[in-house]
């Protein structure tokens, strides 16, 4: 069975790495310097210490099945490619909200997924396997949710199939909206939130999504959610932070982006998410 990891960042690179050493004919896609370094080798060290010879690309292929992990603003230019190319279904384990939307445009089986593992990017080639997790997954369009959890499974990735999944999209995107902005704005890591200054901003961003998560149905207590997670990872680097090092586009306008766009839609105010969102925008301004 021919697998397709369409963003071999950290996340991608870390699930081709265990599909690959499961038995699956696994096409890796990335581009620039993460291209390049794929092109020698993929090392994965952490909690699995190991180097692969890969096949990369930087072009969609054919393939039986399609992981996209592609940074959320990467969604559509993705999707595009991916039209031009046979495939018979593909999951989205990407993070924010709107994903699944875009690629429901393009293609007649998506699946939507959020994962718990954690992967960073040492450096270009170079992947962290830096904790186990869950992957939960839900059929948007067609069938194929199962399939997607088989395969996991196979590579001995935790994973199930959920009847909540955008619930559960949303709720991650929340937890997102407020770890990710912080600790990317003040340089610092996951746990640094939890102190006292941090905490009275994180309180209001968390209370002011579960209001906005409320209006669409799904009950959650952010607050808490996110204290568990700055706790379990307070020593990890958040993407927004790393992308921000790295002096790269960040996935606000997904994250707390989608927050406002939202609050909009309802007639209220999202005034910690949009300062988030404008403070963000204005260090991407500052990189450019």
């Amino acid at each position: 069975m021919r697998i397709e990891i369409f963003g071999a960042g950290a996340l991608g690179s870390l699930m081709g790495a265990l599909l690959l050493k499961a038995g699956f004919d696994v096409i890796f896609v990335a581009r620039g310097k993460q291209f390049e370094a794929l092109k020698r080798k993929l090392k994965v060290s952490g909690i699995m210490n190991e180097e692969f010879d890969i096949y990369v690309t930087d072009k969609a292929e054919d393939a039986d099945f399609v992981f996209l992990t592609v940074k959320a603003y990467d969604t559509e230019n993705a999707a595009k490619s991916l039209s031009k190319v046979r495939f018979k279904a593909i999951c989205s384990l990407q993070n924010g909200v709107g994903n699944e939307e875009i690629l429901m445009e393009y293609f007649d089986n998506v699946v939507g997924g959020i994962t718990t593992y954690g992967a960073n990017l040492k450096e270009y080639g170079h992947v962290v396997f830096a904790g186990e997790g869950e992957v939960f997954l839900g059929d948007f369009k067609g069938n194929y949710a199962e399939k997607f959890k088989e395969i996991l499974r196979e590579a001995n990735i935790k994973a199930e199939v959920v009847d909540d999944i955008r619930r559960r999209i949303w709720v991650k995107a929340a937890i997102n909206a407020v770890i990710n902005p912080l600790t990317a704005i003040c340089r610092v890591k996951n746990g640094k939130i939890l102190e006292r200054d941090l905490w009275f901003i994180a309180e209001r961003i968390g209370k002011e999504c579960e209001e906005i998560l409320s209006l669409l149905g799904y009950d959650a207590d952010v607050v808490n959610a996110v204290k568990e997670v700055a706790i379990k990872t307070s020593e990890n680097r958040s993407s927004m932070l790393q992308d921000i090092e790295r002096g790269k586009r960040t996935e606000i306008d997904f994250i707390n982006g989608a927050f406002v766009k939202q609050a909009r839609k309802f007639g209220i105010n999202a005034i910690y998410n949009e300062i988030m969102f404008k403070l963000i925008r204005g260090i991407e301004l500052g990189m450019g």
